[in-house]
């Protein structure tokens, strides 16, 4: 199994979803859990910002962690500069490959871009950091130009390309044949950087993997630029089960880091997330909660152990008798066929008129209900 890198940037490119902003306090602990979980890399922050930036970059490279620690600049060297400064061991050199970008954005020319890179990754060099250069809006980039992009970044000492899918517009197919091509000519490590725009984040970092790039950028929760980034969780979970490639992350802490970021970011989870979510494993259909109940394989990719969760059986309008009976047998007591039919008319009408799955409390009081009836 080849070796590959996951690259958390939920620091940088994270904190820079709209709205968001952590305390130092909270970047420490971010940086320590990614740590725990198993993260290679991670980019902390842009150390050119100053302050509270600053700070915490500095901060995070004194906590010992077994994670590689990088700075993102602009191909500027005052950036790298700053971010050495914090005692990173790795930068993140970053600068427009796209026409519309040099020529709208920079104003500049495809030849000064070229310039600009090698400059700064000559420094960075010659200051003995790793050094991923980043080729931003990659997949809207002349093949020909980012080939070209690709090969002077090389020889001028970078260490892998981040190719950025920077507004989300690649598919997986175009994904991979880019990929292929890149490497094939290139013969550059390449880290896959997507973003959710279109819903295909992770499925096109999966795909970059297939073609040959040997890493991978994350970010907690899929936080990032507008719709966000391939979430961390969902790709190596993915990597784990769909491509066979076991990272070795302890991913029985999921739920505990994805639930720190939500509360710190402030931007909580809605219970259909995959991977994290809370309703991952909650079972209500009565074919499903009756299949999961005798063999959980027939309606679940993976445990619920695996990432920190627990599987539920949700007594709802459309739950079974099984899914009852169930789950009074998590309470200790066995429920009859007979009480089970009948009790679920009552949850099915209770669940309709509430508009909601029944607490499991409710679910006593309709059985009490019906004691009563019976006796009488």
């Amino acid at each position: 199994m080849r070796h590959l890198t996951i690259v958390d940037t939920t620091l940088r490119d994270g904190e820079q979803t709209a709205g968001v902003v952590f305390s130092n306090q909270e970047k420490l602990r971010i940086a320590r859990l990614l740590d725990e979980v198993g993260v290679h890399q991670i980019e902390a922050g842009v150390a050119v910002m100053g302050g509270d930036e600053k700070k915490a970059i500095s901060e995070i490279t004194k906590l010992g962690l077994k994670a590689s620690i990088m700075g993102w600049n602009r191909a500027v060297i005052s950036d790298i500069e700053a971010s050495l400064a914090c005692g990173v061991d790795a930068v993140a050199i970053s600068i427009s490959t796209s026409d519309i970008h040099i020529e709208h954005k920079l104003k500049t020319t495809r030849e000064d871009v070229l310039e600009r890179m090698i400059k700064a990754t000559e420094f960075a060099k010659r200051e003995g950091v790793y050094i991923s250069v980043n080729a931003e809006d990659a997949s809207r980039s002349s093949m020909d130009f980012l080939v070209q992009f690709a090969k002077e970044a090389k020889k001028a000492g970078a260490d892998r390309l981040r190719y950025c899918d920077t507004v989300g517009i690649l598919d997986p197919f175009t994904t991979y044949d880019n990929i292929k091509t890149l490497i094939e000519k290139t013969g550059i490590n390449v880290e896959m950087h997507t973003h959710d725009d279109f819903g295909m984040a992770t499925a096109n970092a999966l795909a970059g993997v297939k073609a040959g790039a040997s890493h991978v950028g994350v970010t907690v929760n899929g936080l990032g630029e507008r719709a966000g980034n391939a979430a961390l969780e969902e790709v190596v979970m993915a990597l784990k089960f769909l491509l066979d490639t076991d990272l070795s992350f302890v991913t029985e802490r999921f739920v505990e880091l994805s639930e720190y970021v939500a509360r710190a970011s402030g931007r909580m989870l809605p219970p259909w997330k995959s991977i994290v979510g809370s309703n991952m494993f909650a079972h209500e259909s009565g074919i499903h909660a009756d299949g999961a109940l005798k063999n959980p394989r027939t309606y679940e990719a993976f445990s619920p152990e695996d990432v920190g969760l627990e599987r539920q059986i949700v007594i709802g309008k459309h739950s079974g008798t099984a899914s009852i009976k169930a789950k009074f047998k998590e309470y200790g007591k066995e429920i009859t066929e007979e009480e089970a039919v009948v009790m679920l008319e009552k949850v099915r009408a209770l669940a309709v008129d509430m508009k909601r799955s029944l607490f499991d409390k409710e679910l006593v009081y309709i059985y009490g209900d019906m004691l009563k009836q019976t006796k009488q």
